[in-house]
């Protein structure tokens, strides 16, 4: 499969998961994912990545914490990219670590699938369209599958 079937395939399972309630810590489409749980599915569903599960991990350990958890598993599979393309990986820094993530369903304008807390599920949107998201003075940063060391 070339790296461009397989970034369609990414995007078409994350694609599946919109409207999943979000739970934290679980991992069941249609029942319950976040968005740590959504991005190890997606990547193991499809076959790209060996089963690997981060749980259990509180809700909250981003705000207590300053070891960068999240990235951890992400650094493990992934290298960091300036430009994002479709299946993608894109990090936000929330309190004090970054600890939110969706996969990139276009890259001009952004726009992610992600298992987002604000919404209670998981949703497609454009990351210019939100305003907790788009703010500059939050970091972000993107991560490829495809360009792992």
């Amino acid at each position: 499969m070339t790296e461009a079937e397989q970034r369609q395939r990414v995007i078409a399972e994350a694609r599946k998961w919109i409207g999943t309630p979000y739970k934290n810590c679980a991992d069941i489409r249609n029942v319950g994912v976040d968005c740590g749980m959504l991005l190890v599915r997606v990547f193991v569903d499809t076959g790209l990545c060996a089963p690997f599960d981060p749980r259990p991990y509180p809700a909250d350990w981003h705000l207590h914490r300053s070891e960068e958890r999240y990235l951890g598993f992400i650094f493990d599979r992934c290298a960091e990219v300036s430009e994002p393309q479709g299946g993608d990986v894109v990090v936000f820094h929330y309190g004090r670590t970054f600890s939110h993530g969706g996969i990139v369903t276009k890259a001009n304008p952004l726009t992610i699938v992600h298992a987002y807390y604000a919404v209670k599920k998981v949703t497609e949107q454009r990351v210019d369209r939100d305003t907790t998201l788009s703010d500059p003075r939050r970091a972000r940063k993107v991560f490829s599958y495809w360009k792992r060391a």
